[in-house]
């Protein structure tokens, strides 16, 4: 293919290395001792982890950046035309006339191949404009440039691919997959969407024939992939910046479900009984016909445990230290992945167990005199019923000192915000309170026809207790004076609210419990 990715030792340069994603790919291509060199606005512990591995970082997105790219090109530009001028010196006076008469003659030595100039290959993702200065100056340059996805599409061709894709789960799904062929010796290389503590980020480089990676269909950049077997949690419309309706999202996934040679659905979403063909199904519903199934499921405080079903035949008693049906769904893609692959329900049954979570997947943040502090990515209506109904399992348990879920929602785009108005406001019954802040634009322009406060008005026409909280600061100041003793508080959503954590278990530890009972009761 022309201007194919390079993975045979040209140098890489990403536009917005520090972002989830394009990190996880700089991190295998720096672990594979290529060059790699990266810009973001600020420095994060990701962009500091890929300097560890040898990266270039920048903490601007400057036309600058590129400047010893550009130099090279200089130097290699007047090598070549030194090299055309010694030539003309020496040609007859027959043959410089033939070169001056016929234009087909003239020599192309000026011509330059970006890779052999020493070029980097750009690698974007959808968030870089192109009205970046970086990505000019590198369109200017002649860097041939490529989408992350095109990337991804390069590096799961080199292995038995394992592709990941769904509206909600993925990460977890891809996480929990990852983490279940590496405990069972099969060490494949893992790129995901969030940072695990089993291999320290959000990405690893192993030794095995394996690709674990997410795909994403936020810009339909998922058909690219054509991955040896691939998983489809669900189907909802989730990116209105990008899909018009469902139908264009069933589109896209039916686009993926073709490029797989093995697809693996959730039967349990209506959506993918209807529109995908599957190869192998799983379904939380053992009425259901599908290939995995469970019964005898209990949801607990600390965990889940049921027994699995493959084919009409018990496999055994799973048990997991995730909360919710959801991750017992998820986990039945990822035994259905180990089965696929040939390991024996002993190995899964017993390594399962041991994963709990990526970061900001209902992740401990701390606590202090018994308030607990939990963050969690949910960003869509599905996601947060899922999230407050399992934070409901440990809230309503007998043996939990937590008794009250607070809920504090930053609602994420102005798009997914007006598209799900009403399904934002009635997503919150399972939480005792509501704080809800303004919305975080994720750079789109602000509409005259939404706003953060009028979706606290909307979800208070379903829920008893909700507050508004314009601002960061003004959520931790609000916050500061409402939680007491046995309050479980749980961040949503996919933008920077999260950010507000450390202060608050800051503030909570550096009270006494007199002060704080007081505070609490007055």
């Amino acid at each position: 293919m022309k201007n194919a990715v390079d993975l045979s030792g040209r140098p890489f340069h990403f536009i917005g290395i520090g972002g989830i994603g394009m990190s996880a790919l700089a991190y295998v291509l720096a672990k594979r001792n290529l060059p790699v060199s990266g810009s973001d606005i600020c420095l994060n512990e990701i962009m500091k982890r890929l300097e560890q591995q040898g990266a270039e970082i920048y903490t601007s997105q400057v036309a600058t950046n590129l400047e010893r790219y550009q130099q090279a090109l200089d130097e290699h530009s007047n090598h070549k035309a030194g090299v055309a001028n010694a030539a003309a010196e020496v040609v007859s006076p027959a043959q410089h006339r033939s070169s001056v008469e016929s234009p087909e003659a003239k020599p192309d030595s000026l011509d330059v191949d970006p890779l052999s100039a020493g070029l980097p290959q750009i690698i974007c993702s959808t968030a870089i404009h192109h009205n970046n200065s970086e990505f000019r100056a590198a369109q200017a340059m002649g860097c041939p440039i490529y989408h992350r996805s095109d990337l991804l599409a390069a590096l799961m061709h080199e292995y038995e691919g394992i592709a990941i894709a769904g509206t909600h789960g993925k990460t977890t799904t891809s996480s929990m997959t990852g983490f279940l062929l590496l405990k069972a010796g099969l060490d494949p290389t893992i790129v995901v969407g969030g940072e695990v503590e089993t291999w320290g980020g959000n990405a690893h480089v192993g030794n095995g024939a394996h690709l674990v990676a997410e795909a994403d269909e936020s810009d339909g950049s998922l058909v690219k992939l054509y991955p040896q077997i691939g998983v489809i949690t669900n189907i909802e419309l989730d990116h209105p910046d990008h899909y018009t309706s469902l139908d264009e999202v069933i589109h896209t996934f039916q686009q993926f479900a073709q490029q797989c040679g093995t697809l693996v659905g959730c039967w349990d979403c209506e959506t993918i009984r209807q529109h995908i063909p599957t190869d192998i199904s799983y379904s939380l519903n053992p009425q259901s016909g599908a290939d995995y199934t469970v019964d005898q499921v209990v949801l607990g405080a600390e965990g889940i445990s049921a027994r699995v079903w493959e084919r009409g035949q018990v496999l055994g008693t799973l048990t997991l230290s995730l909360l919710g049906r959801h991750n017992l769904s998820n986990a039945l893609a990822a035994i259905a992945i180990g089965r696929k692959l040939g390991l024996d329900f002993a190995t899964i049954a017993k390594t399962l167990p041991q994963f709990v979570g990526a970061r900001r997947r209902f992740e401990h943040r701390g606590e202090a005199h018994n308030i607990v502090f939990v963050d969690d990515y949910a960003h869509h209506p599905s996601e947060i019923r899922a999230t407050l109904a399992a934070a409901q399992l440990r809230v309503q348990s007998h043996t939990s000192p937590q008794k009250r879920l607070v809920a504090v929602f930053q609602p994420h785009r102005y798009s997914r915000t007006q598209a799900f108005w009403q399904e934002f406001a009635q997503s919150f019954a399972d939480a005792d309170w509501v704080v809800s802040s303004d919305i975080y634009s994720a750079g789109e322009p602000k509409p005259d026809t939404v706003s953060g406060e009028a979706l606290a008005v909307a979800i208070a026409q379903h829920h008893p207790h909700v507050d508004f909280c314009a601002t960061l600061p003004d959520v931790t100041e609000h916050l500061k004076q409402m939680l007491k003793p046995g309050d479980l508080v749980l961040f949503l959503g996919a933008g920077n609210l999260n950010r507000v954590i450390p202060d608050l278990l800051n503030y909570y530890q550096s009270l006494d419990l007199g002060t704080l009972l007081l505070e609490a009761t007055g």
